[in-house]
């Protein structure tokens, strides 16, 4: 699995970096004179984040079962290049009207790569694996703000050269990396554990009989579209819809207007770039920790619980408190409270999904939905408001604590209410009643499965 691991984890935590930079760098080219130089007007830059989440939402749920049908190398360098290209055209804009159709084609571009990603790891690793590397993975979008926050201090220095702003550099120089990126893709990434090319014919089976060994149920690999239906028929899927938009919705807000945030402390220009960075690389560390400690103990939930908690202490600080210092600080704790529980929510979903299909419907809805919500942290943090944002720090706090904190607990107890009715035998009559066909399509349904906490 070392060998699995330094041929899929790196190269794919660094696809999540450029695409979380790509996404969020607009915040950073708003310092750099974005909207001054574009002509926009109030509202046009929060229309600009909402139409790139709108496009986003809409194609993730479809994208996995493009993933399956055309293999990963093809779908992940296909879809990067794209982006890249667009990214790099999004610099050349001379209007609203622009940025809004580009930032439009990102979301479209982009939207596969997030639930692409989780989908695939769970066919190379066994459910106890997964978390820590989920984590490191998703640790990249942490990297990306601290990097984007460097970057863009860098890049802005840029500013008239070759008769473009310092925010069009950010723009065409970070999207020609991802381009580059992209088509190394068609070497760096691999198919499917049976087609490794790093792997020896000997290993090849290794891999395939771990996973077979990890779900022992006859639907780990099984095709048949009624486990779509299964899906959708499931309560835990609307669960994790539930608590996934107390995921995003906060990440999102984060992300897009930390560098508006701390700019409302007081710090402008370079300063302000550069202030953004240490808050992501503690998130990045703390999101690997949980990751690492979650696969360990399983007890996924209760590291939702208790870190969820940071963020909503940190978010309080933020709307209690005008002091910069304790206004700094809150942000430290957002971001460490927020990260972490996006790839350990992923891999509670994994590790309590049985079958291939049915498990990469179910990531590609709730990813999907969760994105979604991404419109609403667009539209959260109102300029007039500056700089103390009591709606957007407001709205989020509700999130953290109604649908992240309030899910997770609720998802936490109605699991394990039905591990106790298992392990007590409540389900063996109605079990035993069924046809061998119907017993098939069951997957995570049948009485010897047990839910992970």
């Amino acid at each position: 699995m070392w060998k699995v691991d330094m041929a899929l984890i790196p190269w794919l935590s660094f696809l999540y970096l450029l695409s979380f930079l790509d996404r969020t760098n607009i915040g950073n080219a708003r310092l750099a004179g974005l909207e001054d130089d574009l002509g926009m007007v109030k509202g046009d830059y929060n229309n600009n984040l909402t139409i790139f989440f709108v496009a986003y939402a809409v194609m993730e749920p479809a994208t996995n079962a493009l993933l399956k049908m055309i293999t990963p190398r093809l779908f992940f360098t296909v879809i990067i290049v794209t982006w890249g290209l667009i990214m790099t055209l999004m610099g050349l804009v001379t209007n609203n009207s622009g940025l809004l159709a580009a930032r439009f084609f990102l979301g479209v571009a982009e939207a596969g790569l997030f639930p692409g990603v989780n989908y695939y790891l769970s066919c190379w690793y066994k459910s106890s694996e997964i978390g820590i590397r989920s984590s490191i993975f998703f640790s990249a979008a942490a990297l990306a703000g601290s990097f984007g926050g460097l970057l863009a201090a860098a890049i802005e220095k840029m500013d008239g050269l070759g008769g473009k702003d310092g925010w069009a550099w950010i723009f065409i120089l970070e999207g020609l990396a991802t381009v580059v990126a992209g088509c190394f893709c068609w070497w760096l990434v691999f198919d499917w554990p049976e087609t490794a090319r790093f792997l020896s014919a000997d290993d090849r089976i290794r891999v395939q009989r771990r996973l077979i060994m990890d779900r022992q149920g006859r639907t780990a690999e099984d095709s048949d579209k009624r486990h779509m239906y299964a899906a959708l028929k499931d309560w835990k899927t609307y669960g994790y819809m539930f608590i996934y938009m107390g995921c995003l919705t906060p990440l999102y807000a984060f992300s897009l207007f930390l560098p508006t945030i701390i700019a409302g402390m007081g710090h402008q220009g370079t300063k302000a770039q550069l202030l953004s960075v240490p808050p992501y690389a503690v998130a990045a560390a703390l999101t690997v920790c949980v990751g690492f400690y979650a696969d360990r103990t399983r007890r996924r939930g209760l590291c939702n619980i208790a870190t969820v908690l940071l963020a909503i202490v940190g978010f309080a600080m933020l709307i209690a408190s005008s002091n910069p210092t304790v206004q700094y600080v809150a942000v430290f704790l957002g971001a460490a409270g927020i990260y972490p529980t996006i790839p350990n929510t992923l891999s509670w979903l994994n590790n309590n999904t049985e079958g291939s299909l049915k498990r990469a419907f179910v990531l590609g809805v709730v990813v999907g939905w969760g994105n979604l919500n991404g419109v609403v942290s667009s539209n959260i943090y109102l300029a007039q408001q500056k700089p103390r944002y009591y709606t957007g720090h407001g709205v989020i706090l509700g999130f953290l604590t109604v649908f992240l904190l309030g899910g997770s607990i609720w998802m936490h107890l109605g699991l394990r209410k039905m591990n106790k009715d298992r392990r007590a035998g409540k389900l063996d009559e109605k079990w035993d009643a069924l046809t061998n066909d119907q017993k098939w399509i069951q997957g995570d349904l049948r009485p010897d499965f047990m839910y992970v906490l």
